[in-house]
């Protein structure tokens, strides 16, 4: 008995009727406030039209010009990529050793970790900057009290956050912890799927297990690796929460990220427009992290 001529025809457009909702859902929950906060880029929103309801004078690109010729943005632009690129870069290396220690261990010590990995990874941003900012307490913080026991060094009452480098090291702490866990699973299954003969054999010809890794491994797991680190440039870059908790909401100048100085620029100046053109070219910039993050998933597509 032949197949439904319709049916047939119909099939090939199964994978986007089922994909549907979703695109759908996205559209009336990102679609709005995305292109009204574009339309915002290019107004000159004051509390004025806040809060009588009339339209706001359109600014054109003034507001682009406004925030592209302060000093100010292109300082946080570059603290922005340099802490994007120390938080992924240890998330990666620290990811990678724990996916290849898990390989190593019994299966009971792999299940052990993994439960723990998920767990981290189950927790909270707040809960995790309030366990973060009791181990860093100026008064009663558990780091202070441990690192005061090695001889030289007193910090009592010692505040992390006074020096932005030593607050930045705190908070990329926080980030990375939160990060962790997804890279480490991720590389881990990964390394599951290479073949042991694989390795067997360079080891047979003589590689040293650093040359095997190089060669062998390393090579294998690749595509997933720069795919996972594309991901974690994309979410590392818009970090917000992790600052304004460990900040009490309340951060400082020196702790100004992209998307904490959209924030500040809109709901605490009162500068919407601004806000909303700040926050539009961290748009873009994440836009060529998920270009760069779609051709990695491409080539992986090519690869398999």
């Amino acid at each position: 008995m032949s197949a439904d001529p319709a049916g047939r025809r119909l099939r090939p457009l199964l994978p986007y009727l089922l994909i549907a909702p979703a695109l759908l859902a996205l559209f009336v929950v990102l679609g709005y406030p995305l292109v009204d906060m574009v339309t915002l880029a290019f107004q000159d929103m004051t509390r004025k039209e806040l809060f009588s309801g009339t339209a706001p004078p359109w600014a054109g690109l003034g507001q682009f010009r406004a925030i592209l010729g302060d000093g100010f943005f292109w300082t946080v632009t570059a603290r922005t990529a340099l802490f994007t690129l120390v938080c992924v870069t240890l998330t990666m290396v620290l990811g990678l050793l724990t996916a290849l220690l898990m390989r190593l261990v019994s299966p009971w010590v792999r299940a052990v970790l993994a439960g723990i990995l998920v767990a981290v990874w189950a927790m909270p941003v707040m809960v995790a900057a309030a366990i973060f900012r009791w181990l860093f307490d100026a008064d009663y913080g558990v780091v202070n009290w441990l690192l005061s026991t090695l001889p030289g060094l007193d910090l009592a009452r010692h505040n992390w956050f006074t020096d932005p480098l030593q607050g930045f090291a705190v908070i990329t702490s926080v980030v990375v912890w939160g990060a962790l866990p997804f890279a480490a699973i991720s590389l881990h299954a990964a390394l599951a799927q290479i073949p042991p003969e694989l390795e067997e054999a360079a080891l047979i010809d003589g590689a040293r297990p650093s040359q095997v890794f190089r060669y062998v491994t390393f090579p294998a797991i690749k595509p997933l690796f720069v795919m996972v680190t594309t991901l974690m440039s994309i979410w590392d870059f818009g970090v917000f929460n992790q600052i304004w908790l460990m900040r009490g909401g309340q951060p400082e100048r020196e702790y100004y990220l992209l998307g904490v100085y959209s924030f500040i620029e809109s709901f605490a100046v009162n500068r919407y427009s601004a806000g909303a053109a700040i926050a539009l070219v961290t748009v873009v910039l994440l836009l060529a992290g998920a270009v760069l993050y779609l051709r990695q998933m491409l080539r992986l597509g090519e690869v398999e």
